[in-house]
């Protein structure tokens, strides 16, 4: 079969029997959709200085599964397994996220494994999910990523590479810094600071008006914490229930003022780069049938994912590339969409990304994205799912993606119904 044809399957599958496509095919309720019935996570807070910064990744990890078991009601007892994304943690956070899984109140029956798959580690861990459920693997699993760059972002993070990789040049690309690989980007695709600048200061400002208003509570499950104040070192008891990253009066010009992080005559700085940041979040699946059975209640319908490999040096364009691919596996055009979650790794790739695709800003990221309140590495992929169904809901809207280029070039994306 060739690849036109397996694309065409793909689309016709989400097409129903009585001819129905587009829009209306991934609206239908069906008994064997993939559907979500809680999405929820911790708040987001600034690496080495926020609420988390003295809290291991796992911690976090445990309180948002123990979210999990409060708001949807479910019976540890009947999922079967658990796959959480991760990007930093020791040993793949094999041991610990297991560990988690038991201290939250899953039963020794409940499996679980951890994967990293860089930035999109934690959409990759719903999507492993959502497959598992589809093909009768299991029933009723969890999504979910964690990260705490507090204790594991630095040099000892960056991989060192063989002889055999260094002298290959497009896997001697896959090490270079992201910055370093962002700034590049920026020059080549002639994304000037101004834009940058100007789309990251509406970044932070979407995301004051956003907490201001409360549009964040409904995703955020708080999380009682031991913080060390570090200019007093007295330990303290805290309850971390907000994002701690978003600052309010930020504007293109404030941004302006700030020095290039990467190369003098750079256009990368602290200020329209996604922040360095600890979090969690995860996402309950199962099919319709099983919702309905188990009286859980359905937030949203998983339709579709993608993942591509773009260059090592472009990493940047992974969401131009993924989406499409996305979209035509559902059957639905850009069009279509409601809401885009895209993370912001960098106002410059972000920015690149929804102009190549042709995307109307007033659908980017409506709360605001990484580069205001933080991008955890394996967390986000499943962040934006909370984030995404809780504002489709709110605005009364129905269709979503969540996208993000991807370490080492590559790129994800998926399409979510909000039921």
């Amino acid at each position: 079969m060739s690849s036109a044809q397996q694309r065409l399957t793909q689309v016709t599958s989400h097409f129903t029997p009585g001819g129905k496509k587009g829009v209306a095919a991934i609206t239908e309720k069906h008994p064997d959709d993939i559907v979500v019935t809680c999405a929820l996570r911790s708040a987001l807070t600034k690496g080495g200085k926020g609420g988390f910064k003295d809290t291991a990744a796992a911690d976090i990890l445990a309180g948002v599964f123990k979210g999990v078991i409060e708001k949807s009601g479910i019976d540890p007892n009947v999922v079967e397994d658990v796959a959480v994304g991760s990007v930093l943690a020791p040993g793949g956070g094999a041991t610990e996220f297991r560990a988690a899984a038991l201290v939250a109140g899953f039963p020794e029956t409940t499996a679980v494994k951890s994967l990293n798959r860089q930035c999109s580690s934690g959409l990759q861990a719903i999507v492993d999910i959502a497959n598992a459920i589809k093909s009768g693997m299991i029933e009723v699993g969890i999504g979910a990523g964690v990260e705490s760059m507090s204790s594991q972002y630095g040099p000892g993070a960056v991989t060192e590479f063989s002889d055999l990789l260094e002298n290959h040049q497009e896997s001697a690309n896959c090490k270079v810094p992201m910055g370093v690989l962002s700034e590049n980007m920026a020059k080549d695709r002639g994304i000037s600071r101004a834009v940058q600048d100007a789309f990251a200061a509406s970044s932070y400002q979407k995301a004051v008006k956003a907490q201001k208003a409360g549009l964040f509570d409904e995703e955020i499950y708080p999380l009682q914490v031991k913080w060390t104040d570090p200019k007093s070192g007295e330990e303290k008891t805290i309850t971390v229930k907000a994002d701690d990253g978003i600052r309010d009066g930020i504007t293109p010009e404030s941004l302006g003022k700030i020095r290039p992080a990467f190369a003098k005559d750079g256009s990368i700085h602290a200020g329209n780069a996604s922040q360095i940041s600890d979090g969690a979040a995860a996402v309950l699946l199962m099919k319709r049938s099983t919702a309905e059975r188990l009286g859980q209640k359905i937030i949203g319908k998983y339709v579709a994912a993608s993942v591509v490999g773009v260059k090592p040096l472009l990493m940047g364009v992974g969401p131009w590339k993924a989406i499409p691919v996305a979209l035509e596996k559902a059957g639905i055009t850009k069009d279509d969409v409601d809401i885009y979650e895209i993370n912001e790794a960098f106002a410059s790739q972000c920015v690149w990304c929804v102009n190549e695709l042709g995307l109307p800003q007033e659908k980017i990221n409506p709360k605001g994205g990484a580069i205001a309140f933080g991008h955890p590495l394996g967390c986000t992929g499943s962040r934006q799912i909370s984030t995404l169904l809780t504002e489709l809901k709110r605005t009364d809207k129905k269709i979503g993606v969540t996208s993000m280029c991807v370490g080492t070039g590559m790129g994800m994306a998926a399409v979510w119904v909000r039921e």
